[in-house]
């Protein structure tokens, strides 16, 4: 698969006192991080690379997303091979990074191999968690690579399969362990895979290791007694001021509603630039992308069911601007998060709701779902370099503060602005819309109070953005039809036809897309699936439902006014001539 070009970080991180030349690094490293366009080094590379090249430190570094972390332990990493090597072939492998998602290992495998581009193939690198045959995979072990990127579990289970069959890895020779998102990986649950892999490396004190993360907290001590001898701790201060370009707002709404406002909000161009939309299950997923389907809204899915290949693909695609609207389940993190929140006993329903009408599960749909088993290393909400996201609209709020955070974090990266938006259930109407209905939502307004308590405490604000349902009331017919023709058996067709396409697609993209990279029109990720009853004239947009405001330039919708207008009668008229301010306008691309 094709490498996505890597991103500069934010001027606000960088170390301007320092330079590249000035860290003494291999001639062939300085010229790949020339052809990156890294400029300067960032607070947390000019502080870490020093400290791990120099004195040898172990460290453990907490500093925001798009600060720079990856590199931070990537240079250290491939000056310490380039070093040893001196010309010659490498000696077995020497680095081990590990990562809690595929889709992260596929990032920070691509980045590597950018750094080691002018090494002249001397440094071998494995993205152990890529989708491999026994066989090949077998193969390039064989190799003894230099650097393995993996997830925990996915090392693990091939050390173990190597003792079984006779020894086709061998870590005696690492040096350097690297484990990056740490807070994500044991939320996890990868702990018992780490307490498993102390075994297999050398003794401590010949291990240089790198602990990366967005936060630190006491869950880190034990693994520090582990893997670490003296390490050099790095705070650096930047969480708060990327968290200060991020606007918050909650619109509380009814559960038929949360469709209406997203047919209002993508027809109608209200957010410019790329969005996220979270939502709590896959089935929630299919019915959404069905729904807005019909308006000629376009959008691709991202889940825990697709091939990796497929959910890789999505993710490069998006970062390219081919899709500006992504409905992402957050399923499966959101439940490994439950177990590690602890506030409360109450689970939250995640299992797909499968139907019972046994005379439509044919032979295919059978085969199909066999295959469509979730992957447990799929992770949406953190890790993945999601770029340029202009708004997350949470459409199922999470059943976490801590999930919230990851969540909103996917916007208002390396020094950006952005925008969050969740819609919340009040409990009065939690359960009288059936089919729009949710079980996680009976804890939306307890969630939304530990969110706005918790960024509080961060000097942020969660404000409330009430919509002008009476301007919106026109487009609910519509909505209602539209809502009525994505049926149970419609989502389940659905879910069978997409997996089975990106089944197909997976192949084409391991054959042949690196040889092909202009032929996309078989690999797109946001073809419509189509309900039960197809309804065309759906996708057009009368001016009459507009307010009289916007219906001079129908093509060129810039602005809408439904927010709903509080201010005061008397005060009208001082306010006459003023702009009106639409937060969902207001923040920058």
């Amino acid at each position: 698969m094709s490498s996505t070009t890597a991103p500069a970080a934010s001027p606000e991180y960088l170390d301007e006192d320092t330079t590249w030349d000035s860290l003494n690094l291999d001639a062939r490293l300085l010229q790949a991080i020339d052809k990156l366009g890294f400029e300067s080094p960032t607070l947390i590379q000019s502080s870490a690379i020093p400290l791990a090249l120099d004195e040898k430190r172990d460290i453990i570094a907490r500093a925001s997303t798009g600060s720079g972390k990856t590199a931070a332990y990537a240079i250290p990493i491939i000056q310490n091979i380039l070093a040893c090597t001196d010309g010659k072939s490498s000696s077995g492998t020497q680095a081990i990074i590990l990562v809690p998602t595929r889709e992260l290992s596929n990032q920070v495998y691509q980045f590597m191999e950018k750094l080691i581009k002018f090494s002249n193939n001397k440094i071998g690198i494995l993205n152990l968690a890529s989708n491999y045959s026994d066989q090949v995979l077998k193969l390039l072990l064989t190799s003894q690579p230099a650097v393995i990127i993996s997830t925990p579990s996915k090392l693990i289970q091939t050390l173990e399969a190597s003792d079984e069959q006779g020894t086709i890895i061998d870590l005696n020779n690492v040096k350097s362990l690297t484990i990056d998102e740490v807070d994500l990986i044991l939320s996890f649950g990868y702990k018992e895979d780490l307490e498993k892999l102390e075994k297999y490396l050398p003794v401590k004190k010949n291990l240089q290791t790198f602990l990366m993360s967005a936060t630190i907290n006491d869950d880190l001590n034990d693994l520090k007694s582990k893997f670490c001898t003296k390490p050099a701790i790095l705070k650096l201060d930047d969480a708060q001021s990327s968290a200060n370009k991020l606007v918050q707002f909650y619109a509380r709404t009814t559960e038929f509603d949360k469709f209406l406002l997203c047919y209002v909000i993508f027809k109608l161009n209200l957010i410019k630039g790329k969005t996220i939309v979270f939502v709590n299950n896959i089935d929630r997923g299919y019915r959404l992308k069905l729904f807005l389907e019909q308006f000629g809204i376009r959008c691709c899915l991202l889940n825990s069911e697709l091939p990796i290949n497929s959910r890789l693909h999505v993710v490069e695609e998006f970062n390219k601007n081919v899709y500006h609207l992504l409905i992402a389940t957050d399923d499966l993190s959101m439940e490994k998060e439950e177990q590690d929140d602890g506030d409360d006993g109450e689970e939250e329903e995640t299992k797909v709701k499968e139907s019972q009408d046994k005379k439509s599960k044919d032979k295919e749909s059978k085969a199909v779902t066999k295959k469509s088993r979730k992957d447990k290393e799929y992770g949406v909400s953190r890790g993945v370099d999601f770029r340029n996201v202009a708004c997350v609209l949470n459409f199922d709020l999470p059943t976490t503060s801590k999930a919230y955070v990851h969540r909103v974090g996917r916007t208002a990266r390396a020094g950006k602005s952005g925008m969050a938006l969740s819609f919340v259930v009040p409990e009065k109407e939690v359960g009288k819309h059936k089919t729009a209905s949710l079980a996680s939502a009976k804890k939306d307004e307890k969630i939304l109070n530990r969110v706005v308590k918790q960024q509080s405490k961060n000097g942020l604000e969660v404000k409330p953005y009430q919509f002008d349902m009476k301007q919106v009331e026109g487009f609910r017919y519509r909505a209602d039809d539209a809502f009525r023709a994505v049926t149970q058996t419609a989502i389940r067709e659905a879910r069978v036809k997409e997996l089975k396409n990106e089944l197909i697609n997976s192949e084409k993209l391991k054959r042949f897309f690196q040889e092909n990279p202009q032929d996309l029109a078989s690999l797109r990720h946001d073809k419509e699936l189509h309900p039960t009853r197809i309804q065309p004239h759906l996708k057009r947009l009368p001016q009459y439902l507009l307010p009289e405001s916007a219906r001079s330039d129908v093509k060129n919708i810039g602005f809408v006014p439904f927010h709903k207008n509080k201010v005061n009668k008397h005060r009208k008229k001082a306010s006459k001539g003023k702009k009106k301010h639409d937060p969902l306008k207001s923040f920058k691309k």
